[in-house]
């Protein structure tokens, strides 16, 4: 079997655990799962869900987890989707939701590929260095499902979570605020889509330092990949993920 470096594992997985990460959370079957549960707005329930994993805690700590989103936005959804089944039933709920698309968009992927993407993203998010990076820490606290494709989505979130709060150290590291990080690396249009209001300063002259930030994400996560896999499972766990990814992204 070809084995692959830490460094090399990192960028196979990380765009695709962040889009089937995406596309969960912006899936109409979540959203509707969550009007069922009394979440009229999406929105609520995305910000409650997710940031509910931290507990019962105010919405400047969940602002600050996330990391990205104008900490004005996060409190008024967070606190509204809050308010329908208190933080942890969101987060539950959230959980439960993530599994129930896996069992949805996942259950036609290879049997074995499933179970191999288990036990080796398990291995890398139960095994990861969690200290300063709580969001991460709370997703991988909350139990997870017993059927196959559930627990695979419940996974390609938290790794998405993992390199997520990894990300949002480095750029706090390089000196980028919240609405820098974002105008220097995916632009105005989501600035915009995270709750920033124009007019945007021009970050023209810090565009070196997401680059910075990407090279500190990269190496830091592939410091832990280094220590918890081998070369073998690595090159499976990044074959395991695009075939997964390619499943959930199909449409």
């Amino acid at each position: 079997m070809p084995e692959l470096s830490a460094l090399d594992t990192v960028r196979a997985i990380a765009d695709p655990a962040h889009d089937v990460g995406t596309a969960i959370f912006l899936s109409p079957d979540v959203a509707a799962r969550a009007e069922t549960g009394g979440y009229a707005n999406p929105f609520a329930f995305y910000f409650a869900g997710r940031g509910g994993m931290l507990g019962d805690v105010d919405p400047e700590v969940v602002a600050a987890a996330f990391g990205w989103f104008n900490p004005d936005v996060v409190s008024l959804l967070y606190t509204e989707g809050r308010d329908v089944h208190g933080a942890r039933g969101a987060g539950e709920r959230m959980m439960e939701a993530t599994a129930l698309w896996g069992d949805d968009h996942l259950a036609g992927v290879d049997g074995d590929v499933l179970a191999r993407f288990v036990d080796l993203a398990e291995r890398l998010v139960d095994g990861a260095e969690a200290s300063g990076l709580p969001l991460f820490a709370a997703w991988r606290t909350r139990p997870r499902a017993t059927s196959v494709p559930g627990r695979v989505a419940q996974l390609c979130q938290i790794l998405r979570e993992w390199r997520g709060a990894i990300h949002l150290v480095a750029t706090t590291a390089v000196g980028l605020s919240p609405l820098e990080a974002i105008l220097t690396n995916e632009g105005p249009g989501q600035a915009a889509f995270f709750g920033w209001p124009e007019p945007f300063p021009d970050c023209s002259a810090l565009s070196d330092l997401h680059g910075e930030a990407e090279a500190i994400t990269d190496r830091l996560c592939a410091v832990q990949i280094e220590r918890l896999l081998t070369g073998e499972e690595r090159a499976g766990l990044a074959d395991a993920m695009a075939a997964v990814a390619a499943a959930a992204l199909a449409g």
